[in-house]
């Protein structure tokens, strides 16, 4: 260290630039309680290292491949920050992730998240990590860490941004690649909580284009408002499918998300496999009718932006349909039957008749992938 500064020279301290360290102490502090709730087998829920440990051989497998994905909650979390509504984006930073992991048969085993701001609110910043924990604790996998950065200049007053990561295990060899499946399999349809975490800024464009109430009921659920329905979470699929894909009955899994159904469909379907949607399968969730009446949506933009209320998709064998609806709606699922999959370049259709979406007209729009 050089000597003390003279009398006359300013003494700089890192707080003057804007960074609390003392700020993000507390919040450590406070988390901590948190992150222990979120401890499982292979993890001890311990934060303030370097790193974050975890042991495969305690989780239970044997000889594991293991998956890793990251994600983000995208524009939703500038609605979330207009509305001050922080507990639940969350828990969507972690569904992004954790859905991601299943659909390759992949349990998740650990998370770590990453928090950027201007100005480190400790009140906010908490009720996010709380929303992450719970999103955890819901997958079933721990909290192992995280960082928090205070970043002055970056970001507009009350801005932040999130970030996550998550790695999980399948056991080799039951890995779902979509190589199983075939013309005649079956889609079904697991329903989505809302709009999920995609399609926000097309979503925010509306608001402001169309002065919505936020703050009033929503006129497709007079219960419920605007802003309510808007914010809710994405839907975290892991804890229910896991034991069916662990048992073979699914032969592949798509997690609807940007791109909505024409783009993600085929991302898990093999050459030679067209997948047929029935939109007349389900009804559209008031919300996303409404979306749609707003925003005078076609329906094949509507299929392509949003999840038109199915958060994820099932291909599976007919000969297990059935028990599959069972022990997912035992689950606490709402299962849809949305299609099969027949003989074709590989891709995706969507087709509807009049009285289901909310364009009141049959309707047809492919994507090749």
């Amino acid at each position: 260290m050089s000597d003390q500064p003279s009398s006359n020279t300013p003494s700089y301290t890192y707080e003057q630039a804007g960074v609390s360290i003392e700020a993000g102490n507390a919040l450590v502090k406070a988390i901590s309680p948190l992150v222990k709730a979120t401890m499982r087998p292979g993890a001890d829920g311990e934060i303030g290292g370097f790193g974050g440990f975890f042991d495969p051989k305690a989780a239970g497998y044997k000889d594991p491949l293991l998956v890793a994905g990251n994600d983000g909650v995208g524009t939703k979390l500038k609605l979330a920050i207009d509305s001050d509504k922080h507990d639940t984006v969350g828990i969507d930073l972690v569904a992004m992730c954790v859905n991601d992991l299943i659909v390759q048969g992949a349990e998740p085993l650990f998370f770590l998240d990453y928090f950027a701001t201007g100005k480190l609110e400790n009140g906010v910043a908490e009720r996010v990590i709380a929303g992450i924990a719970e999103g955890c604790t819901k997958a079933g996998c721990a909290l192992i860490g995280g960082e928090t950065a205070e970043m002055p200049g970056m970001y507009a007053e009350g801005d932040y941004d999130l970030a996550g990561f998550c790695v999980g295990a399948v056991e080799r060899g039951e890995q779902l690649t979509g190589e199983r499946v075939a013309p005649g399999h079956i889609l079904l349809g697991l329903a989505s909580s809302g709009v999920h975490s995609n399609g926000y800024s097309l979503v925010r464009k509306l608001a402001a284009d169309k002065f919505w109430k936020l703050d009033r009921p929503a006129l497709f659920d007079r219960d419920r408002l605007l802003i309510d329905a808007l914010i809710e979470p994405t839907r975290i699929y892991v804890k229910s499918l896991l034991p069916v894909v662990r048992d073979g009955l699914i032969d592949a899994l798509a997690h609807i998300t940007g791109g909505g159904l024409l783009e993600n469909i085929p991302r898990v379907l093999p050459e030679g496999a067209h997948a047929e949607v029935d939109a007349d399968g389900w009804e559209q969730p008031g919300l996303m009718a409404f979306l749609q009446a707003q925003g005078n949506i076609e329906p094949g933009e509507m299929a392509r932006t949003f999840n038109c209320g199915v958060g994820m998709v099932l291909a599976v064998d007919p000969a297990n349909a059935e028990i599959v609806r069972s022990r997912l709606e035992e689950a606490g699922e709402t299962v849809l039957a949305i299609g099969r999959i027949a003989e074709g370049d590989k891709g995706c259709t969507v087709r509807g008749s009049a009285g289901t979406w909310a364009a009141r007209e049959g309707w047809t729009a492919t994507h090749i992938a």
